[in-house]
């Protein structure tokens, strides 16, 4: 796969408002990038648009694999299993264990054979730093904790891309180096990576590209 997301000549409405005009964005298997911007500038609707979860015009529009333009609904699932989404709330169950959480998403994502489930959960956890975490409870992590337990559920499925919206937001910056160091280790494996943030210390340690959203356009700024 050349492209992980090649989108050319795009257009992102809202209630028939365009958000984003004339958009041309690629990312590469293996490939860091940052996506800039003020809140409602459109980032969020952006990277809702490379899942699916928002409908996009365009010349051309792929990513992982399935035209955005023309894809069906019956198909999104499937766009969904090789896109893995880390957002800043977390989005986890409290009120289930850490492999429990894990469980529940290889379920829903077709998963059958209980030893390949707990084969994946725990090599998922081991890569993200919580190996010894599987019986915990969410509310027993810490804020990096649950950030990188989120992560882990974002690679479940060995996706060809990983969104992340503002996955260091609500951590210090310590963590917020550790998180972003931890997708930058992701996109080196081979995971393309497109991490929406405010953090420029953590943007001055780990190479990628800049994608600046500005005034109903996504640019790319520069290499870093």
């Amino acid at each position: 796969m050349e492209w992980v997301v090649n989108i050319q000549e795009g257009f992102i409405y809202h209630d028939k408002v365009a958000l984003i005009e004339n958009l041309n964005f690629q990312i590469k298997p293996g490939e860091f990038a940052y996506l800039i911007g003020k809140s409602g500038s459109g980032k969020s609707s952006f990277l809702k648009t490379l899942y699916a979860d928002h409908p996009i015009t365009a010349t051309r529009a792929e990513s992982c694999g399935y035209d955005l333009k023309t894809i069906k609904r019956k198909d999104i699932p499937f766009l969904r299993r090789k896109t893995g989404v880390i957002f800043q709330e977390f989005e986890l169950l409290f009120d289930r264990t850490v492999s429990q959480n894990l469980e529940f998403v290889l379920l829903a994502t077709g998963w059958k054979d209980q030893n390949a489930i707990l084969s994946r959960i725990e090599s998922s956890l081991d890569s993200v730093g919580l190996a010894n975490k599987g019986n915990s409870m969410p509310h027993q992590l810490s804020g990096g904790e649950r950030q990188r337990l989120a992560i882990a559920r974002a690679l479940l499925n060995t996706p060809y891309l990983i969104i992340a919206d503002e996955p260091t937001g609500n951590l210090d910056p310590q963590l917020s180096l550790e998180i972003t160091q931890l997708l930058y280790n992701i996109s080196q494996s081979g995971t393309a990576v497109i991490m929406a943030s405010h953090d420029y210390i953590a943007m001055q340690h780990f190479n990628g590209k800049v994608w600046v959203c500005k005034e109903g356009a996504i640019q790319l700024a520069e290499s870093k």
